[in-house]
């Protein structure tokens, strides 16, 4: 490969090793879904590959990738939001529904129990992670991708509404379920079982 001139030169023989783990991990996350994330990771360095004469070099190389995988799983989000069916919300309004009395007041000792950890490290650990693709598996898909766009993606109100094809209200609906289901199933299964494993 030639040499660049004002900008930094790219790498591709060697993008897979030095960047794959980053780009599955982050993939894998927000999919939930190995053999999709790795199709996810070979459709990034395929696209960074054909599209390599276009990068300016404002950013790091890595950065640029990211970015790539991240315009990539949004278009995997827009394309299955198309494809699916309306869900049934049902199963988890009933769960959801389950945790409030008539008066909308928690049930449970007042509310969400104290955390007491630090995300930052708590998100690191493996164990950790693994209970946290567990709870969003349990998750329709339509609301664990409006999760994902939401939480992880950071993505607005406006712009998800246009990715997955729904109104506001639906939106909120769904975060406002996905954020229950989380807090509870994360309480259940990590937090109210700290001290078993400290």
């Amino acid at each position: 490969m030639l040499p660049m001139t004002g900008r930094q030169a790219l790498e591709p023989d060697i993008w897979l090793d030095r960047h794959g783990d980053i780009l599955f991990k982050y993939a894998l996350l927000r999919l939930r879904d190995h053999s999709l994330a790795e199709e996810m990771v070979q459709e990034t360095l395929l696209a960074a590959l054909q599209s390599q004469s276009r990068f300016a070099g404002q950013s790091s190389e890595r950065t640029w990738l990211v970015g790539i995988l991240k315009r990539k799983i949004i278009d995997h989000f827009r394309r299955t939001s198309r494809e699916r069916a309306l869900e049934n919300p049902e199963p988890m309004a009933d769960r959801v529904t389950q945790l409030f009395d008539e008066s909308g007041y928690w049930h449970h000792d007042g509310g969400p129990i104290d955390w007491g950890a630090d995300p930052t490290r708590d998100f690191e650990r493996m164990e950790f992670q693994k209970i946290l693709d567990r709870c969003l598996s349990e998750l329709p898909p339509r609301t664990a991708s409006a999760f994902a766009l939401r939480e992880m993606e950071e993505m607005t109100s406006e712009e998800i509404c246009k990715v997955l094809g729904v109104t506001t209200t639906n939106l909120w609906v769904m975060l406002h379920r996905a954020r229950a289901h989380m807090r509870h199933c994360l309480e259940m299964k990590w937090f109210g079982k700290k001290d078993t494993r400290n």
